[in-house]
């Protein structure tokens, strides 16, 4: 049952769980916080063959996006929520050429041990606006290896009722007749792959079978309204057979005979003029491999292969990836260096059907390149200097480049993947007329990062973020991209990251590289803006959580390789042995210096000397996992935690916990502006209270409001970053692993409370506890003249508001000291 009422001028519904507790749901309005580039890899970009402009793009972990008129990219599957996270992963795609209204997705995140759920089929009739699901008897793997190649997903052109899939791990090829509503095996096919990336991998992630990579109908086999006879399918063999063929709609299938299978075939594209297929080679199944391959046209009337390979011998250092044709000149092929990792990516471009090739760049008078483009990153300008770079060793054309395309309806359209974003143009004929093309990052609107950690700090920027692949930005803007993401030290991926609570402009993050990519700690004084290396690092530690101390002297750190580690005044990090090797969070209080927490299991644990010593101070209740611990900003000892079995609340440092009875479940928690000047700041989790979602409680817990909705389910939950904003009340950022970030804020709210510090301000008073006396701050309610340096005013402060004479109340409601400046003239 549903009741709809009103809280000022917002709408809110009402709903009551089977358990009998009211969890009402709040209406927000949802965006990306901008990154602009894209910022993960595009495996597969797919144009429609028979309307001008409908195109799409898939990712291996942020969904599957479709080309608005304007060039940015329209997110097709927000929807996904905890229970269906692993459609984030798209492993093929296919538009079809006869309905274009009608779309058809293959999602699944992993075939090994990680995701224990099977794949499935979406099926759209309205271009992605909603989808209905097939479930496969299989995993589908979005994100494992191989997933570059492609497409594995393709609709008979000339029977579009008839689609075939190719499977991983073995599945083998499958076949639909009814749009996509059920699937059968196809028994006759030969061969279901047998090419393991690393056989033997210790992590599970390199030892299944890459199975078939593409599907590729001869549309010139057939006619309209009949099944299409021939058929071509590559398969992930290296050493035998992989590229097989059916001429009778696939009743029988048989190997090409003549064919190249030294290495795996990645891409199979028909030129329907030329009655050509040409395929893309590669000794890897990539996206990160590859260190040589070829490229092959095979003529179907008369059986012949030719090698069309546009680079041999030293130059040929990399495998073949991204493949395609222009359908509206015969005989243009382009194809795309899979990885060519110094001194740059490659594209290759013919037009007289791989007779002779012109690359993108070539070598002038070493090391000098000459370079065949202009760039613009303008609208990601993280992604490096915006303009063209003439030194070798920068990575501007990208890498991973399996997505290639020629829009079929307009010949200087043109678009391909990397590992970073989507480029492209729409000049590409001035390559032969003039050997020079303008390339520009054409992702506005694919947010596909993975989310390590966020701050919301109570002054200077509104968030900060700790991003995996791209290292993370300072997000002066939620609408603008970021100028450039963090820098010296600059490491890969960015695993978390902490202000200090009485001097938020000291920022502390942790990487996640090795030896090779310098020592994992940096600092700030800035917000994040200029970073300076942390020296006491030791050069094998890397990853983790940290917790940097409210006067920014001291940083916990629980690293991923060397336990839980402390720092103060920058000296050399040392091990904390009262801690456990299973301590899953930390935090540091951000009122008292000094003071710092951690949990593994149902342990909570205090320090009160600098994270030197922790003891355990109380439990929570039968917890056996702990995910996050969020901290009263202006109260000392006040923490929530969330673990397997809930959400626990304490105000006394861990002393006593209550546990909040709606919640059963909780992953990322944190505390932002409160709904009323004084009030106690909101609080926002990722939970399971009336099913899993987001909430949002105004009254420490006793009621709470969901606040996402059917069309934002942020995937997984329990991978997902929770962080509200100090400043805004009712504005929560939600940092995804896959879809970048989320920020939401109440809708129709149109006078959110916005201080530059919203935390109860406080004195504190000495208690005694199990582990010695702790200062646990409480309201503030004195008369009296501030002292220097002391509070004068904020939200909920009731102390002072006059400093004492020779000092005067500045931004930050601090009393500091009067200067006088004397102008000479």
């Amino acid at each position: 049952m549903k009741v709809v009422f009103w809280l000022g001028s917002v709408a809110t519904t009402l709903s009551l769980g089977t358990s009998g507790f009211a969890v009402s749901s709040q209406k927000y309005v949802w965006k990306n916080a901008k990154i602009g580039g894209g910022g993960g890899f595009v495996p597969g970009i797919v144009f429609n063959a028979k309307e001008k402009g409908l195109a799409y793009a898939r990712t291996d972990i942020g969904g599957a996006y479709r080309l608005n008129s304007d060039d940015t990219w329209t997110p097709l599957l927000d929807f996904a929520d905890h229970a269906r996270w692993n459609y984030w992963g798209v492993d093929a795609l296919a538009t079809d050429p006869v309905d274009p209204n009608r779309l058809y997705l293959a999602t699944g995140m992993y075939t090994n041990s990680w995701d224990p759920n099977y794949g499935q089929i979406l099926v759209s009739g309205n271009r992605g606006a909603s989808f209905n699901v097939t479930k496969l008897p299989f995993k589908v793997g979005g994100n494992m290896p191989g997933r570059g190649m492609g497409e594995r997903l393709a609709i008979d052109p000339n029977s579009n009722n008839i689609l075939y899939f190719g499977a991983r791990s073995g599945n083998g090829l499958w076949k639909s007749t009814d749009y996509g509503t059920s699937w059968s095996n196809v028994a006759s096919f030969p061969s279901a792959g047998t090419y393991v990336p690393v056989p033997g991998d210790t992590n599970d992630y390199n030892t299944d079978k890459v199975g078939i990579a593409w599907v590729t109908f001869d549309s010139t086999s057939g006619s309209s309204g009949r099944a299409t006879p021939r058929i071509f399918v590559g398969v992930a063999n290296a050493g035998s057979d992989n590229v097989f063929v059916s001429s009778d709609a696939g009743g029988t299938w048989s190997a090409v005979p003549g064919q190249n299978n030294t290495f795996l075939p990645h891409k199979g594209v028909l030129s329907p003029s030329e009655k050509v297929l040409y395929i893309s080679y590669s000794n890897g199944a990539g996206p990160y491999d590859g260190t040589s391959g070829a490229l092959y046209k095979y003529n179907i009337a008369s059986g012949a292969w030719t090698n069309i390979t546009p680079a041999s011998g030293s130059d040929l250092y990399f495998g073949l990836g991204g493949l395609t044709v222009d359908l509206q000149k015969p005989g243009t092929v382009m194809v795309a260096a899979l990885n060519s990792w110094w001194p740059d990516g490659q594209i290759f471009r013919s037009t007289d059907s791989g007779t002779t090739w012109s690359p993108l760049w070539s070598w002038g008078n070493y090391p000098e390149m000459n370079k065949y483009y202009s760039y613009s990153d303008s609208k990601a300008p993280w992604l490096g200097p915006n303009y063209v770079e003439i030194n070798p060793g920068t990575l501007q054309i990208g890498w991973m480049m399996e997505a290639l395309e020629i829009d079929p309806f307009d010949s200087n359209h043109w678009l391909y993947g990397t590992g970073a974003t989507i480029y492209g143009g729409r000049d590409l004929l001035q390559w032969d007329v003039k050997h020079n093309v303008s390339i520009s990052s054409l992702a506005d609107g694919i947010e596909e990062t993975a989310i390590l950690g966020l701050v919301s700090p109570p002054s200077g920027p509104s968030l900060v973020s700790a991003v995996g692949d791209i290292g993370g930005f300072v997000h002066e803007s939620l609408t603008e991209a970021p100028r450039s993401s963090h820098q010296n030290p600059n490491w890969p991926s960015t695993s978390d990251i902490d202000y200090a609570g009485n001097k938020p402009s000291y920022v502390v993050r942790v990487g996640t590289g090795d030896s090779s990519t310098g020592k994992q700690v940096a600092f700030s004084n800035d917000y994040g803006k200029t970073w300076a290396q942390h020296y006491g690092a030791a050069d094998n530690a890397s990853g983790g959580k940290v917790a940097v101390s409210a006067d920014g002297t001291i940083i916990l750190w629980k690293s991923n390789t060397d336990g839980v580690l402390v720092s103060q005044n920058q000296a050399t990090f040392g091990a904390v042995s009262s801690l456990p090797s299973t301590t899953s969070a930390i935090a540091s209080d951000k009122k008292s210096n000094g003071v710092f927490y951690a949990a593994s299991g149902s342990n909570f644990y205090l320090s009160t000397d600098g994270g030197k010593t922790f003891t355990v101070k109380g439990t929570l209740g039968s917890s056996t996992s702990t995910f996050d611990i969020a901290v009263h900003p202006g109260v000392t000892g006040d923490v929530w935690v969330s673990t397997d079995k809930g959400l626990f609340h304490s105000p006394n440092s861990g002393t006593t916990f209550t546990a909040i009875s709606e919640v059963s479940q909780a992953w990322g928690i944190s505390l932002g502006a409160p709904a009323s000047a004084g009030g106690y700041p909101a609080i926002y989790v990722a939970a399971n209270i009336d099913g899993i979602a987001y909430y949002r409680s105004d009254d420490q817990g006793a009621s709470w409001v969901q606040i996402n909705d059917a069309a934002h389910g942020f995937g997984a939950a329990s991978a997902n970053v929770v962080a509200a904003d100090s400043r805004v009340y009712g504005r929560v950022y939600i940092g995804t692993n896959g879809r970048g970030i989320f920020y939401g804020d109440v809708d129709g709210l149109t006078n959110p409370i916005t201080t530059t510090s919203a935390v109860v301000s406080t004195t504190t008073v000495a208690t005694t506890g199990p582990t010695g006396t702790v200062t646990e701050p409480t309201p503030s309610t004195t008369s009296a003249v501030a002292n220097p340096w002391g509070q004068c005013g904020g939200l909920g402060w009731s102390g002072p508001v006059t400093c004492t004479s020779g000092f005067e109340c500045v931004v930050g409601n601090t009393c500091k000291r009067r200067i006088l400046v004397l102008c000479l003239v």
